[in-house]
């Protein structure tokens, strides 16, 4: 999981998880429900988040619209969620450039959690230097 702002500055990198998880359950385990986190922030999420509105404060919620279970979104629904797209795509290409150093874009064989952790905070810190001068 990682958090990033419209300048693409990456603010915070979650621990790597082993094996499938949902992106929610993350939010959950990094962020404890109950607490004030995200109480003066505006967040754009995808949805993979569905249940963020009820369980956390924010200033703001950007979620897009699900398509009904055998329905069609509505053309005012789609051009929103284009909207809502165009705003999280920061985060998108923050995640790109920390790939541009191809040590997170290319096969990595191994085992050792740790080690992938350093390695994406590596890039992180790598990016946001790139950013910053």
């Amino acid at each position: 999981m990682i958090m990033a702002t419209t300048d693409r500055y990456i603010h915070f990198l979650s621990k790597c998880w082993v094996g499938k998880s949902h992106d929610y359950t993350q939010l959950k385990v990094e962020f404890p429900a109950g607490e004030p986190w995200f109480k003066d922030l505006r967040v754009r999420v995808d949805l993979g988040y569905q249940g963020i509105v009820k369980d956390y404060e924010c200033e703001q919620i950007s979620i897009p619209e699900k398509k009904p279970r055998k329905g069609k979104l509505t053309e005012v629904q789609k051009e929103s969620n284009r909207g809502k797209s165009s705003e999280r795509v920061y985060v998108e290409q923050a995640i790109g450039g920390m790939k541009r150093f191809r040590y997170l874009s290319d096969r990595l064989r191994t085992r050792k959690v740790l080690l992938y952790e350093s390695a994406i905070g590596i890039c992180a810190g790598l990016w946001n230097f790139y950013l910053t001068n």
